[in-house]
């Protein structure tokens, strides 16, 4: 019989404990400048002991101040670094496109740029949703219709078109379907001509209705878009009934409609990226090849206010003042350090990345190689995870343009006979440039571009190079024949 007995053991372990704050610090490697601006502001309402950094040198480096030099270290460098390498969870220079690129932290008050201009600061562009509403004003005088009427503008797209069917519309409004349609008759008229049509080919009708081009063969041609966007003007023809000439000149006045009638209304100009990283050229005298640099333009700085801590913590007298104080100071030095190791491995990614491709930034799309976030996470000796989260929603502004660090990570396609790999994105380069160079009476099939790439060395299956041209819209041997036949006619 066995005897059942109870030991006491001690053992030793070590094991990396996510603090809040930790999880926090490498949360931020996944902020892009703007984002992390955002949360710098809110960190900056909770902690007294905060403050923006306002003298900048004027080359825009971040200059080192005595606050930052004099904020206590402790463990928290070694284990927030610790945390990051092991967690698993063209002109020369870029020009970012953007009014505030030139701006120095001053700022820039000069009227002749569009946005300070006198005629903006005087009056503000009135919306579509306005502009609808005071016609629907001056159209209607029953308030019921200038409700429903109102409720009309909120369904439009943002092409300008009010899609779906009107019973649904009726239901979904509560009124009846009469109404809808008697409202909708006199709303197509409203300014600018096209909206509320339920489709293009209504658009396009109200537009040439108005311009009293809207003639029966005109309508004919609005109810065979499909034609005219495969360039079958022989079959056009003979379905309008008129001929090759009269059919290019009705073409033209198509050409010269807007499609699009809500987009006059967008006068917000909005840039979809600005980018955090930024890379040039250096000159010869400087030894040449390129600089890596974040944009601190949009990148935010902070500093420890030691001086107003010590006036502080000299009055408090009281322990949970004393507490609340040492606490603020310990977050504000995690907050300092964390941005400043968030700012070195962007830098050590995003110049790694810029070694790899530098036959890219050299030579084009062509010259893109593969690679893996492995890869780059080898050479600086990090996680790949860490790779990931610095290369996540942020932006390189690089002499070929505006590029998400993601696109240099490129899928691997072997070469002939186990030679040298190429990445996708210089493939699908390749093929639309032989596309776009093929001769109109000898269009490349699918199997003939596998051909032209084989001899090139890249060895890819012919359902591959259809795969990749259809990613990028470009039609096939039997469409683009039709096309260029129908263009050169």
């Amino acid at each position: 019989m066995s005897k059942i007995t109870q030991n006491l053991n001690l053992t030793q372990s070590q094991s990396l404990v996510m603090t809040p704050q930790l999880q926090q610090a490498i949360k931020m490697l996944q902020l892009n400048n703007m984002e992390l601006a955002e949360f710098v502001e809110e960190e900056l309402e909770r902690n007294p002991l905060l403050e923006k950094a306002e003298n900048e040198r004027e080359d825009g480096a971040e200059g080192e101040t005595p606050q930052e030099q004099e904020a206590p270290k402790d463990d928290m460098d070694r284990e927030f670094e610790e945390a990051l390498s092991n967690n698993a969870g063209a002109s020369e220079d870029f020009d970012p496109g953007s009014k505030m690129a030139d701006m120095g932290p001053g700022g820039n008050a000069k009227f002749e740029d569009v946005e300070n201009s006198f005629e903006n600061r005087i009056a503000s562009e009135k919306s579509l949703r306005e502009h609808l509403n005071d016609q629907l004003f001056i159209a209607c005088n029953d308030p019921r219709d200038r409700m429903v009427g109102s409720l009309l503008i909120d369904q439009l797209d943002e092409s300008g078109y009010l899609r779906g069917d009107h019973g649904e519309l009726a239901e979904q409004l509560g009124c009846s379907l009469e109404r809808i349609e008697d409202l909708l008759r006199t709303m197509k008229g409203f300014d600018p001509t096209g909206i509320f049509a339920g489709d293009l080919g209504e658009c396009l009708a109200l537009q040439l209705e108005e311009r009293g081009q809207l003639d029966d063969p005109m309508q004919k041609l609005l109810q065979h878009l499909e034609l005219l966007g495969d360039h079958d003007f022989k079959k056009l023809t003979s379905v309008c009934g008129v001929n090759e000439t009269y059919l290019r000149d009705m073409v033209e006045e198509i050409q010269a409609l807007n499609p699009k009638p809500a987009a006059e209304f967008d006068h917000l100009i909005v840039q979809t990226a600005i980018p955090d990283v930024l890379m040039k050229r250096l000159a010869k005298n400087l030894g040449g090849g390129w600089r890596v640099e974040l944009n601190h333009e949009t990148l935010p700085k902070v500093l420890i206010n030691q001086e107003y801590y010590k006036n502080v913590a000299g009055r408090a007298s009281q322990k949970k003042d004393k507490e609340y104080l040492s606490n603020q100071l310990h977050s504000a030095n995690w907050l300092v350090r964390a941005m400043d190791q968030r700012a070195q491995t962007i830098l050590k990614v995003a110049g790694e990345i810029i070694e790899q491709q530098d036959a890219f930034f050299n030579y084009g799309i062509e010259f893109l190689k593969p690679l893996t976030l492995k890869d780059i996470a080898e050479e600086i000796e990090m996680h790949e995870s860490t790779v990931s989260r610095v290369t996540t929603n942020k932006y390189i502004g690089t002499p070929r343009g505006l590029f998400e660090l993601k696109f240099f990570f490129s899928t691997s396609v072997g070469g002939e006979d186990g030679g040298t790999a190429h990445a996708a994105e210089s493939i699908k380069a390749r093929i639309k440039g032989l596309i776009d160079n093929e001769d109109p009476k000898k269009i490349l099939s699918d199997d003939k571009l596998v051909d032209l790439l084989k001899a090139d060395g890249i060895d890819i299956a012919r359902r591959t190079v259809a795969k990749y041209r259809e990613g990028m819209h470009i039609g096939s041997s039997v469409q683009r024949r039709k096309q260029k036949k129908n263009l050169s006619n």
